[in-house]
């Protein structure tokens, strides 16, 4: 509740108080004050029950207004975290197309490497691989 709502409710039960001990202090009939007293409560009662319903809808909006503010930060912030996931995901992508390419131009250089590392088994192969490197 709020500061002033506890005013309020203080204020309606002082005042009811004060008028139920007003009244018992009364010069009237025992029947008279007793209906006074009674009168007093029921509108005691009702001064608390409407400052209540009011409390009620007062929090109930704050609470509607809340819920409302917070499904709209969710939504934003999923937003956000699919955009960041997708740019990552792309640039992931990118990046290892590039790591394969460049994988594969150095496998092509090790192979050309390899090639003329090893011993041709005939001298046949040797003169194909001499031709190939002079072609190349």
């Amino acid at each position: 509740m709020s500061k002033s709502s506890n005013a309020i409710v203080a204020l309606a039960a002082g005042a009811a108080i004060g008028a139920a001990v007003g009244l018992l202090y009364a010069p009237e009939s025992g029947e008279k004050t007793r209906k006074k007293i009674k009168k007093q409560a029921k509108k005691a009662q009702k001064d608390i029950d409407a400052q209540a319903r009011k409390t009620y809808a007062d929090v109930s909006q704050k609470v509607n207004e809340f819920s409302h503010s917070a499904k709209h930060k969710a939504t934003d912030w999923k937003g956000t975290v699919s955009e960041r996931i997708e740019t990552a995901l792309s640039s992931a992508s990118y990046k290892a197309d590039d790591a394969i390419v460049a994988l594969e131009e150095k496998l092509e250089q090790l192979r050309e490497q390899n090639a003329k590392l090893q011993k041709p088994k005939s001298v046949k192969d040797a003169a194909q691989t001499t031709s190939a490197t002079v072609n190349v």
